[in-house]
């Protein structure tokens, strides 16, 4: 009998060893080792900057290499604060504390302790004495332990605790992209509101060159030098570049309001540091993560592939439920009607073991499988979609950084060209070579040389952080 029971314990271990369903492999990356294609430059030409260095990983904390430490500090408060990233945490430790729970369900058997009191009446007439006399009524005392536990034979418990993992796995990596995102926004903000305050302050000594010139045309027209129409144009043009001042300040003050919002604040609480663009430097060099690094660190790519190794589990969940389960259950316990003798020893136990075999259910086991199935062939397709999508994230990231150089190399050499204009035209001017209209004139051409050079150098910074957020992995 010894030798029977130990080996149905090893029979027993050996079942529990197999689990049906697909295996889940680590997908290998897809498509070339390159996000441009081979005869594609990876520099712009007849540039020096930026200078991309391929083969290197974006650090975690990428954002410091725009090399500004109120930036940093932002960002930083953020990661610490923003409701977003703390929700997402809390999602994360939901999924982890599910993912113990379960494993742990099935690792080992269930026991409870049960203990009652129940007052009774038996009549022996009932039970086929009807000639004894019935008893007083009794208390009855009861104590015993429970013990269930499910033999996992076909793994039906073992995938779902890999699906569990799994899908703690992807909450993980939602997390992260979570905060990457939240990093990114924050950058792109403060470079977005740097690159209005710019304007809002190159408008306004628009505004007061125009004015000047107005009041100027003002003086001609009294003494018959111009019209009453063009003295109402440049009365219209100072008015209409007045006007763009108010939605310049809105959008500042609304990106203030959005970053307060990042930082886990109310708009009116605290003071966001007024970054300018000055500030703000081009990284150089630009690491640039080989494709193959770059799906192993992307934390959105690595979610997509968490959910298909869920749905792989899912399938061998699927598959189990189509055979058989062996579930064995027991107590032992004492019914005394002394409660002073409930716990001198068991008098009442019971051991049992139940299979049970699906035979008939309509054909909806094989559905639910056929359903796990095609919902595994739709996290490859997903997953498969995530990889080229990052792909191109950065494959444009790329161009766009290569177009905002050309673009700012030729508005910051249009930008030197009336610097030197303005330069001569304010010699002149002292000299008496030229009238104030024509100093007016060189330095609105000046200021809006400023104003184009300046959007042009935001748009590479907020270009290069898209780039960098594009290659980052978990911060």
């Amino acid at each position: 009998m010894k030798h029977i029971g130990q080996l149905f314990c090893v029979v027993t271990a050996l079942l529990s060893a197999c689990a049906v369903g697909p295996d889940f492999k680590q997908p290998s990356v897809p498509g070339p080792n390159a996000y441009l294609p081979q005869n594609a430059p990876t520099q712009a030409p007849e540039t020096t900057a930026p200078q991309f260095e391929d083969g290197r990983m974006v650090p975690e904390r990428w954002w410091e290499a725009f090399q500004c430490q109120e930036l940093s500090e932002l960002v930083g408060e953020s990661l610490q604060r923003s409701p977003s990233a703390l929700e997402a945490r809390a999602r994360l430790r939901q999924a982890q504390e599910t993912y113990t729970a379960q494993s742990r369900a099935i690792e080992y058997p269930s026991v409870d302790a049960q203990v009652g009191i129940t007052r009774q009446k038996l009549d022996p007439a009932a039970f086929g004495f009807p000639g004894v006399p019935p008893a007083p009524p009794f208390t009855l005392y009861n104590a015993q332990l429970n013990v269930f536990y499910t033999l996992d034979l076909f793994g039906a418990d073992r995938r779902t605790v890999e699906g569990h993992a799994a899908r703690r796995d992807h909450q993980m990596y939602e997390t992260s992209a979570a905060e990457l995102t939240l990093a990114a926004n924050v950058v792109v903000a403060v470079i977005r509101r740097a690159d209005l305050q710019s304007q809002v302050d190159l408008t306004e000594q628009m505004v007061t060159a125009e004015s000047r010139q107005y009041a100027i045309d003002q003086e001609r027209y009294a003494v018959g030098g111009i019209s009453l129409a063009d003295l109402q144009n440049r009365s219209a043009q100072v008015e209409g570049l007045r006007s763009t001042l108010a939605p310049l300040k809105a959008q500042r003050d609304q990106l203030d309001h959005q970053l307060a919002v990042y930082l886990g604040r109310t708009p009116g609480e605290g003071e966001i540091p007024a970054i300018v663009l000055s500030q703000l430097h081009m990284p150089a060099p630009i690491p640039v993560t080989l494709p193959a690094d770059l799906v192993r660190r992307r934390p959105d790519v690595q979610a997509y592939e968490a959910q298909w190794h869920e749905a792989s589990a899912d399938v061998g969940v699927a598959t189990a439920n189509l055979f058989p389960t062996i579930t064995i259950s027991g107590y032992a316990g004492s019914d005394r009607t002394n409660a002073s003798d409930i716990v001198d020893s068991f008098n009442v136990w019971s051991i049992g073991a139940k299979l049970v075999q699906p035979l008939f259910h309509a054909g909806e086991l094989r559905a639910q499988k056929r359903s796990a199935v095609a919902a595994y062939d739709a996290a490859a397709q997903a997953y498969r979609e995530a990889v080229l999508e990052a792909f191109q994230q950065v494959a444009d990231g790329l161009r766009a950084v290569q177009a905002g150089e050309m673009q700012l190399q030729a508005r910051s050499l249009a930008h030197e060209r009336y610097d030197q204009n303005y330069s001569i035209a304010r010699q002149r001017f002292e000299a008496g070579g030229i009238s104030e209209s024509t100093l007016l004139d060189a330095q609105r051409s000046k200021l809006q040389g400023d104003l184009d050079q300046n959007r042009a150098a935001a748009q590479q910074l907020s270009d290069a952080a898209a780039l960098l957020h594009a290659m980052a992995g978990p911060v």
